[in-house]
């Protein structure tokens, strides 16, 4: 009896050491999520003030070289935006060229099952019933600003 007395003596002081060290574990960390906090919350203000400056709001507490800086700043998000800008402009022409490029093919092709004229060949016109009419329409592929046509 004495030593099953003993043993479970040392299981409950094992297990109150273990709680004990769990609750200085669990501590330490709470205080680093504290402070952790504290220092999301600096970052987060001197965000909204740096965003505000960007706005044009509070300047006047401005220094000339943070006014500088901010000038700079905006500088570099407008070189980034037009370069983003330019490269989207890029991206849409070469998108376009290449569906020129399908829509010419698809015409050749269609003109040639369908017997129409080439660029290089006379016109060959199929009837397609009595009733059917011929009819000379003049298509042009123009790539521009607007202009009046004559």
């Amino acid at each position: 009896m004495q030593v099953m007395k003993k043993t479970i003596e040392r299981y409950l002081h094992t297990l109150h050491d273990k709680d004990r060290q769990r609750g200085t574990e669990v501590a330490q960390h709470v205080q680093h999520l504290k402070h952790e906090s504290a220092f999301m919350v600096k970052k987060i203000e001197l965000l909204e003030n740096t965003h505000r400056k960007l706005l044009g709001h509070n300047l006047g507490n401005c220094s000339m070289g943070e006014l500088q800086e901010i000038d700079n700043q905006l500088e570099r998000s407008l070189d980034n935006i037009r370069a983003r800008k330019s490269q989207l402009f890029k991206e849409e022409m070469e998108r376009l060229l290449a569906k020129e490029k399908f829509l010419l093919e698809e015409n050749a092709r269609l003109s040639e099952k369908f017997g129409l004229r080439t660029r290089n060949g006379p016109a060959q016109q199929k009837t397609i019933g009595p009733h059917s009419q011929n009819s000379d329409v003049v298509t042009e592929l123009f790539i521009g600003p607007p202009t009046t046509r004559n």
